[in-house]
């Protein structure tokens, strides 16, 4: 992240969020599942206004409630989006851990997961650059609260789910950095 990001609006985080939602995940097929829930408007983007890790973790607290009591047919996924706060993978990996014990505090285990995606996103056994990596990479830190009911239906609905990961790695491969950098989306 550089210092201008922290002047952007909420606005315009979301704008940033949306074009690599629709660019590289949905264009992309990266997650054959988010096209559904973009066309039918139910994705909730949040952008946490959060400087510290704390701050952070009381906004996802009231984004999980928000999440949990609303008609999944209105809300069902947020991207809680937190661009001045854990811009260091290492530090927001280590956030997780806090995450999913948020979940589990709430009672909301088996309901809802958080799957996680960051600008610097790097899987365990790969280099910072290889693009790989770029399955989970994101404009900001965004934490995706997903709701397990919709997961479940969507991997029933999916042929063979365990594929996805390699087709997503084949797509990468072959798209490449030059690929990535023409779809507009790079990374802060």
């Amino acid at each position: 992240m550089c210092p201008d990001d922290f002047k952007l609006s909420a606005g315009d985080v979301i704008i940033a969020t949306q074009l690599w939602l629709e660019r590289a995940v949905i264009g992309l097929n990266l997650c054959p599942f988010a096209k559904q829930v973009h066309v039918r408007n139910q994705i909730r983007y949040a952008v946490s206004e959060a400087q510290t890790p704390e701050a952070l973790l009381a906004d996802l607290g009231d984004e999980l409630q928000t999440l949990m009591s609303a008609d999944p047919a209105a809300i069902d996924t947020t991207l809680l989006i937190h661009p001045q706060v854990l811009g260091n993978f290492l530090d927001y990996n280590e956030f997780l851990g806090l995450a999913e014990a948020a979940v589990d505090v709430l009672g909301m285990t088996g309901e809802i997961q958080v799957a996680s995606f960051h600008p610097q996103y790097q899987f365990a056994g790969l280099g910072p650059d290889d693009i790989e990596n770029y399955t989970n990479r994101s404009p900001y830190p965004t934490l995706h609260l997903l709701r397990e009911a919709s997961i479940t239906r969507a991997v029933a609905a999916f042929p063979d789910p365990a594929l996805i990961y390699k087709k997503n790695i084949e797509t990468l491969r072959r798209l490449g950095h030059a690929g990535w950098q023409r779809l507009g989306l790079a990374v802060r």
